[in-house]
């Protein structure tokens, strides 16, 4: 007779492993380069699209170190059109100075976090996407900067009718 126990076990932990590669199978990594050798450290590359103004993607890299409580501060972004931006997109964002956080990931147990804020130009009809960490690292908060300009997309006439506020 097989012990209920042992089969619950054996069950649970089949469907944890099965439900852990499905998460794996989503991954956004679209790239993974390792530093070297003698290192554990990789310069990992993620497409992420903006959730709200879906015709943007972008790619942020930043460096994973496995065997650390804490991963590097470092960043780098870049976000290019990839589809269509609408005014229906750009009505729904928040077009404060202070703009959105779209994108937030843990890098240490400790409280340190990169994001990336959305923030609408007016003036110059661009979108913004600033990363950043959120703890300082080497007497600086890491950060990286990409723009996307609305000019040639459906957008555009939206971006012209609305008033700049200085």
């Amino acid at each position: 007779m097989i012990n209920k126990s042992r089969l619950k076990i054996a069950r649970n932990t089949f469907l944890g492993l099965a439900f852990g590669s499905v998460l794996v199978g989503c991954s956004d990594d679209v790239g993974k380069v390792s530093l070297g050798l003698f290192t554990t450290k990789d310069v990992v590359i993620r497409a992420q699209q903006d959730p709200i103004v879906t015709g943007v993607t972008c790619h942020i890299s930043h460096v994973e170190a496995d065997l650390d409580f804490s991963d590097p501060s470092d960043m780098s972004i870049a976000c290019r059109q990839t589809g269509e931006i609408t005014a229906e997109h750009l009505a729904q964002i928040d077009r404060t100075k202070n703009g959105e956080v779209v994108f937030k990931e843990s890098k240490s147990i400790l409280f340190k976090s990169l994001k990336v804020r959305r923030i609408y130009d007016a003036e110059n009809k661009t979108l913004i996407y600033l990363s950043y960490s959120t703890k300082e690292s080497s007497g600086s908060h890491h950060h990286s900067l990409s723009t996307v300009p609305l000019y040639n997309t459906k957008a555009w006439q939206w971006a012209l009718a609305q008033k700049v506020k200085n």
